[in-house]
């Protein structure tokens, strides 16, 4: 596995083959109407030209890129190498191992016939890796191979850390259309690192108060559950009042802090559990039940930071730098 290549696969624009990814135990490619690749043989023109007579609209330099990955897909990806997948659906990084050749499999989801069997070995949260490693996973072709931050998977799955490689985060080129996932995903990192433990209160507190809030954040130690109290008036009195449980996990949080904290929670008072990772199905199950009981996972973390951002002072903004700017759109030709 030290020598494996690693290769690094997307499930369509808005992950809609992570269904298939994960359940069956694949990768696959779409381009549905040039059929059983396999009977194209191994030359790189054989598919560009299947390419182009069966997609007679595409321009000549997306018909090569999508033959370049294909054949990829068909010809270099071998049994043992590695395989990541960004998943879009629960913001994982899934690693798995490339489990035998190419099969044409369109009944398993018609518009991604072209698979690849695997056997997926671990998930990570997303800010395991370091933020050259994301922008390396977030390219615009739907498969590629990674070759920059290939230690850093592999290191991962040893449940080590890789050394840095030779080129350095700023060097790796940002990927457009995946800037929106990129600012989150630093967005995330950044507050896992630089504001672990009790700093993430004071931080959720302050974007509580650009939100229009008071608040209370509890002293440093054992706190009873809840992390901060916030409510509109002034003294505190009148409700709602909102006592906060802030988890600086990247992992996930499931029922029994949940219920903990909406133990809680008295007769005219509001629950709020703000973490940076997810909550399990339970755990959501639960607060749904309650309506009183709001969950902010990391994700919705970054909305709430994103559209308060511009109240945030100083120190903050110093901590997490952003700036608005707009990005064009790519014209490269994603698959049908």
């Amino acid at each position: 596995m030290k020598d494996s290549t690693v290769w690094g696969i997307h499930g369509g624009k808005t992950g809609d083959a992570d269904t298939l990814f994960l359940k069956h135990n694949v990768i696959a490619l779409g381009w549905p109407q040039l059929g059983d690749l396999s009977k194209l043989g191994a030359k790189r023109d054989a598919f560009k030209q299947a390419v182009a007579a069966a997609y007679p609209d595409k321009k000549p330099l997306a018909v090569a890129n999508n033959a370049g990955q294909l054949f990829r897909f068909i010809h270099e990806i071998e049994p043992g190498d590695l395989v990541v997948y960004p998943s879009k659906r629960d913001r994982m990084i899934h690693v798995g191992q490339i489990d035998g050749p190419y099969q044409h499999q369109p009944q398993l989801e018609p518009a991604y016939p072209n698979v690849r069997p695997v056997k997926w070995l671990k998930a990570f949260p997303r800010t395991h890796f370091t933020q050259g490693a994301l922008y390396e996973v977030g390219s615009a072709m739907s498969l590629f191979q990674v070759k920059n931050y290939a230690d850093e998977f592999r290191a991962a799955l040893e449940g080590k850390t890789a050394p840095p490689p030779v080129d350095k985060d700023e060097s790796v080129s940002v990927v457009f259309e995946d800037v929106e996932d990129q600012a989150r995903d630093f967005v995330l990192k950044t507050l896992a690192q630089e504001l672990k433990g009790h700093p993430l209160s004071d931080f959720v507190a302050h974007l509580l108060n650009t939100m229009g809030y008071r608040t209370r954040v509890s002293s440093e130690g054992p706190d009873g559950g809840v992390d901060i109290v916030a409510h509109k008036d002034e003294l505190g009195f009148e409700p709602p009042i909102i006592k906060v449980q802030v988890k600086s996990t990247d992992g996930s949080v499931g029922d029994p802090a949940v219920s903990a904290l909406y133990g809680k929670v008295g007769v005219n008072e509001h629950g709020l559990l703000v973490t940076l990772g997810t909550f399990t199905n339970q755990a959501a199950s639960f607060a749904k039940s309650k309506s009183n009981l709001r969950l902010i996972d990391g994700d919705q973390l970054v909305d709430l930071i994103l559209a308060h951002y511009e109240q945030f002072d100083s120190r903050y903004k110093g901590i997490l730098p952003l700036k608005r700017v707009y990005v064009p759109q790519p014209r490269i030709e994603e698959e049908e």
